[in-house]
């Protein structure tokens, strides 16, 4: 059996990062990927996508955009490069297309199990990803076979899709998007809308993520979140990277054309129905968004920064319909596709370690597993509110692996 020191399961941005300072910590390790160097970035993302983040915050470490437009959003075959560039420059030492299918803990560390063979190992990096399932409502299991669903790694473009109306679920930046794409194909869409994050794109003449890098937020430390399941769990905000830096939230898309219902609470005899609570999560997420401006303001003031902007700004409340439908026939054509943005979870179907709760989250504390030399990285909110972005794996990734090395030479 092969031996190492370090098993890196992953081999997107975040496993990248961990191997980058394990080889500057001189851990002698491998990456192990279950297809190519960022590989969700390649196979399950849709034709249009672009980065949520401008390209000026896309970095990591010793690699940044270093292109002409940094205040633009990266498109995913760019995406792609930059990460294949970031793995080129550290020399990982990764293996493609090797599918671990077992990690088990052993006397004296792990054996994890690959369609290539066996390694065993002292310690573990899962960095396998937080978004490797859709998380789709079992609910789904009762629409009439006449109907197509798809997720978010299935659907690749509105020419895809079969004629006539179609249904999103799900109201963060994923269901957003689609819903707008696929009505501007000249689809009649309808979005059902549960809790959702409304941001503008821009704030003030800067980009709405300037403000959560430069006042902070993102630099939050899990340790000082109030309530950290609940922002490990919180949609993405309703943003999408274009050109023209433009809003996506329920306004734009009601202007679009799109139709607004509730969420989405059963299945019954060929029905679709909805709550009754649009207008409730609506006014909280305008609430929601007022709060963070104010709070965007008040620290402009504090580090006089206030001179270099443009004025305060409040925008529209959002438009709720005056009467919502409650129920949607599933059977009667209008209908034909059912997109599930519901959300993501990650798969840990190979993990034969107790570290994984009922609901399928992995037992962690800020990256460091309930289990002797098992780690993680690229999780929600894992040591920072910035976690899960590709600029935010450095500071996550440098801290993990200093807490393996010292695991390790303990």
């Amino acid at each position: 059996m092969e031996t190492t020191t370090t098993v890196v399961i992953g081999a997107g941005h975040a496993g990248l990062a961990a191997s980058h300072f394990l080889s500057e910590r001189s851990v002698d390790h491998v990456v192990l990927e279950r297809g190519e160097v960022a590989n969700s970035w390649r196979r399950e993302r849709w034709d249009s996508l672009r980065l949520l983040t401008p390209n000026w915050q896309s970095r990591l470490p010793g690699h940044h955009y270093g292109g002409p437009d940094p205040d633009g959003y990266m498109t995913m075959p760019e995406v792609v490069g930059f990460i294949d560039r970031f793995a080129a420059l550290t020399g990982a030492p990764v293996r493609t297309g090797t599918t671990v299918t077992s990690v088990r803990r052993t006397d004296d560390g792990y054996r994890v199990t690959t369609d290539q063979g066996e390694l065993a190992c002292r310690t573990v990096v899962i960095a396998s990803g937080a978004c490797n399932r859709p998380a789709v409502p079992a609910l789904s299991e009762a629409v009439p076979d006449e109907v197509v669903q798809l997720t978010p790694f299935d659907y690749r473009n509105p020419g895809r899709l079969p004629d006539g109306g179609v249904l999103v679920v799900g109201a963060s930046a994923t269901g957003v998007q689609l819903a707008a794409e696929i009505q501007r194909s000249g689809r009649p869409v309808t979005l059902s809308a549960g809790e959702h994050v409304r941001m503008p794109r821009v704030y003030r003449g800067r980009d709405v993520l300037w403000w959560m890098d430069a006042a902070g937020v993102w630099d939050q430390r899990y340790d000082e979140v109030p309530d950290l399941t609940r922002a490990r769990s919180l949609a993405s905000p309703q943003l999408v990277g274009t050109r023209e830096r433009a809003t996506l939230d329920l306004n734009a898309l009601t202007e679009l054309g799109v139709e607004l219902v509730g969420r989405a609470s059963m299945v019954r005899d060929g029905e679709l129905l909805f709550s009754g609570g649009l207008r409730n999560v609506i006014r909280l997420a305008d609430l929601k968004l007022d709060r963070l401006l104010t709070a965007f303001d008040e620290w402009a003031l504090e580090s006089e920064v206030e001179a270099d902007l443009k004025a305060p700004e409040r925008f529209e409340p959002t438009r709720v319909p005056a009467s919502t439908r409650l129920r949607l026939d599933l059977r009667g054509g209008a209908i034909r596709t059912i997109v599930w943005a519901t959300g993501f979870r990650p798969d840990y179907s190979w993990l034969d370690v107790p570290v994984v709760d009922t609901k399928g989250r992995l037992d962690h504390d800020g990256g460091v597993v309930a289990g002797p030399g098992l780690y993680a990285l690229g999780l929600p909110v894992l040591r920072r509110r910035k976690s899960t972005f590709i600029h935010g794996i450095e500071d996550d990734a440098r801290d993990v692996i200093a807490h393996l090395d010292g695991y390790l030479r303990s």
